[in-house]
């Protein structure tokens, strides 16, 4: 398909978005310059993903442009768009991706009409419309992305690692080849890290631009969940999908060193709150969302009371007075102490009333699109709120926000603005 620029191309979910003005941008984008580091950090979540192209588009929009992004799973396929392409190419390479694998992988995508309006036919029909979209992944696969393994993985195993699963990511390396330019992701005009698990180690990795040569088999190992998916073999060594034991990469880049002053967009796909199920299907559901939720908050939470006791530090290392900087403990409470500032700006994908527990490999056309206005609408609502890109000053240097808990009139303790 024709992949139109950023600028010319309408909203995934068929409606042409609202205009940000000039001046908008501009008072973003250069709130945002005053930051060292401006991360972008993607969780995993499958199908999920077309809400972190949505935040992203977002982002353009306001003139943010991220220096570091760090995924696992599908949010590495997003990196690898976003860090594979031209900053003008890079929201179109994403549509591009996303209407591809959005297709069935054999068999012809319904007419645009058609799925149109089976989505829009009220709740019940928009169940099972997108339960059956599920099954035909389940089935066939997606197009550019996986298909069932032929022949089908034997009992006993077949001494090769790289077959032990139920489908075949080849296409997806094609598509990454096809859509993404290795040598610009690789050149470090932006920081790009990958979150894996080493299989034999059971040790998580992070492959890292800064000191890999980073190729496609880097990002499919980082989206290579058992048993759908197969090890990626890198180095003589077997990788599987970074969310097995972490499904957020922002305390990664929070904990980097050396220490700057960082900005972070964290985009989850799954929320840690939810409804107690009272059906096995919901509950098969809740229990990913715990699951891959990564427990966000609290990773935040220790992030911040962490950087509250390296400040503070920080605070009495100034008041000591010269004749003490050279003792041994002053220089190491030195090395300790920080007074870089952190500003977490957190956007969690809300689950839809039609969704089930197959919501994150229901691929579906229409799903796509609305995923993906879901997190062009929650990126500008973020950016509206006066004051959430500035540096924090509070005990700690740390700061959070999240338009959905801010509208529930949560602040968050010492996490809200």
């Amino acid at each position: 398909m024709g992949a139109k620029s950023a600028a010319q191309s309408e909203s995934p979910s068929g409606a042409q978005p609202a205009a940000r003005t000039q001046p908008f941008a501009s008072n973003c984008a250069s709130e945002s310059a005053q930051w060292e580091t401006v991360a972008l950090t993607l969780q995993g979540g499958g199908a999920l993903g077309a809400y972190q192209a949505g935040v992203y588009e977002g982002l353009v929009e306001a003139g943010i442009a991220p220096n570091w992004i760090a995924g696992i799973s599908i949010g590495a396929l997003n990196t690898a768009l976003i860090a594979g392409n031209a900053p003008e190419h890079r929201v179109a390479r994403l549509r591009e991706f996303w209407e591809t694998i959005c297709q069935p992988a054999y068999t012809p995508p319904l007419p645009a009409f058609i799925e149109h309006a089976l989505f829009n036919s009220g709740e019940a029909i928009r169940k099972t419309f997108t339960a059956m979209q599920a099954a035909s992944a389940v089935v066939e696969g997606q197009k550019g992305f996986f298909v069932p393994r032929v022949p089908p993985p034997l009992p006993q195993g077949s001494g090769h690692p790289e077959k032990a699963s139920y489908y075949d990511t080849k296409p997806l390396k094609a598509t990454l080849e096809r859509l993404c330019d290795f040598d610009r992701i690789n050149s470090g005009e932006t920081r790009v890290s990958l979150g894996a698990v080493n299989v034999a180690t059971g040790n998580f990795a992070y492959f890292d631009n800064t000191t890999t040569k980073l190729r496609p088999e880097h990002f499919i190992a980082s989206g290579a969940l058992p048993p759908g998916f197969a090890a990626v073999e890198i180095d003589g060594e077997y990788y599987w999908d970074g969310g097995l034991m972490s499904n957020t990469p922002l305390y990664e880049v929070i904990q980097t060193t050396p220490r700057r002053d960082t900005l972070a967009f964290q985009v989850d796909l799954w929320s840690a709150r939810g409804p107690v199920p009272d059906n096995i299907a919901d509950v098969q559901g809740r229990v990913k969302d715990i699951q891959y939720s990564s427990r966000t908050r609290l990773v935040t939470d220790v992030l911040q009371r962490s950087q509250r006791y390296r400040h503070v530090l920080r605070e009495v290392l100034d008041r000591v007075a010269p004749e003490h900087r050279e003792d041994k403990w002053v220089k190491l409470a030195d090395e300790l102490s920080c007074s870089k500032k952190y500003n977490v700006i957190h956007l969690i994908y809300r689950q839809k009333e039609y969704e089930g527990q197959f919501k994150d490999y229901q691929f579906g056309i229409s799903t796509m699109r609305e995923h993906w206005a879901s997190g062009l609408q929650d990126i500008r609502a973020s950016l509206a709120q006066p004051g959430w890109l500035d540096k924090p000053e509070n005990d700690s240097g740390f700061v959070t926000h999240d338009i959905h808990r801010d509208s529930r009139g949560h602040d968050g303790g010492e996490r809200g603005a």
